[in-house]
C-alpha cells in the first residue's frame, strides 16, 4: 500500500485559520496586531472598531485641550489691555465733558452783562455764581467738589477756587466783578479736574489733571 504523501502546501499554510487559544502569536504579529482569545479565527490585519474609535477620541480630546489652553493664554494677555483701554476711555470722556461745560459756561458769562434775572429783572451782580451753576449742571458725571474754576474779566482775576460755592458778588452791576464785564472785553473761564489712571493697582497717571479754558467777548 502506498503511504500517504505529506504535501507542504504554502497556500494552505498561509490561509489556514489560527486558533489563538492554543497557538501563540507568530507571523501575524508582523502586522503589529495581536489576536485575542475572545476573537478566535480573526483574520490577520483586522482591527477592532472600538480601538479605532477610542484612538480617534483620544486624539480629539488632546487637540481640544490644546485649543482651550491657547485661548486662555490669549485672554490673560488681552484682559489687562482691555482694562487699560476702558480706563483711558473714562478719562477721555471726562475731559470732553469738562471742555464742553466750560465752553457753555463762557458763552453764558459773555451774555450775562445786563442779563435779566429774578423778580424785577435786575442784571446779575454775581456772574461767577451764575456761570458756575451752568457748568455744574452741564457736567453730569463730574463731581463739582473736585472741580476748580478761575474767572478772569479783562485782566482781573475775579475768582479762583472750587466750583461749588463759586462767587464774585458785587454790590451793583456797575462795580466789582459785574462792573468789569465791559462790552467788548474778554471774559475767560478756566476749569481743572483731577484724574487718575490705574490698571490693577498700577498707577499709569496718578496725578494727571484735566484742563479746559475758553475765552469769550462780553456782549
Amino acid at each position: 500500500m502506498l503511504s500517504r504523501l505529506s504535501v507542504s502546501n504554502q497556500w494552505e499554510t498561509a490561509t489556514k485559520r489560527i486558533d489563538v487559544r492554543t497557538e501563540p502569536c507568530s507571523s501575524i504579529c508582523e502586522f503589529g496586531i495581536k489576536l485575542t482569545a475572545a476573537s478566535p479565527g480573526v483574520r490577520a490585519g483586522a482591527r477592532s472598531l472600538g480601538n479605532r474609535v477610542r484612538a480617534r477620541l483620544r486624539t480629539s480630546n488632546e487637540g481640544g485641550q490644546a485649543s482651550v489652553e491657547f485661548m486662555l493664554c490669549i485672554l490673560i494677555l488681552l484682559f489687562p489691555l482691555l482694562i487699560g483701554i476702558f480706563t483711558c476711555g473714562i478719562a477721555l470722556h471726562n475731559d470732553l465733558e469738562l471742555t464742553d461745560a466750560v465752553s457753555i459756561g463762557a458763552r453764558q458769562l459773555a451774555v450775562s452783562q445786563g442779563q435779566c434775572v429774578g423778580a424785577g429783572c435786575p442784571a446779575t451782580t454775581d456772574p461767577c455764581a451764575a456761570t458756575a451753576t451752568v457748568i455744574e449742571n452741564t457736567t453730569q458725571f463730574l463731581n463739582p467738589a473736585n472741580m476748580t474754576l478761575t474767572f478772569v474779566f479783562g485782566t482781573t482775576t475775579e475768582y479762583s477756587g472750587p466750583a461749588s460755592g463759586a462767587s464774585c458778588s458785587s454790590s451793583s452791576t456797575s462795580t466789582g466783578a459785574a462792573g468789569n464785564l465791559v462790552q467788548g472785553a474778554a471774559a475767560q473761564v478756566t476749569a481743572t479736574y483731577p484724574c487718575s489712571i490705574s490698571i490693577y493697582g498700577f498707577n499709569v497717571a496718578s496725578n494727571c489733571t484735566l484742563w479746559a479754558q475758553t475765552t469769550e467777548l462780553v456782549q
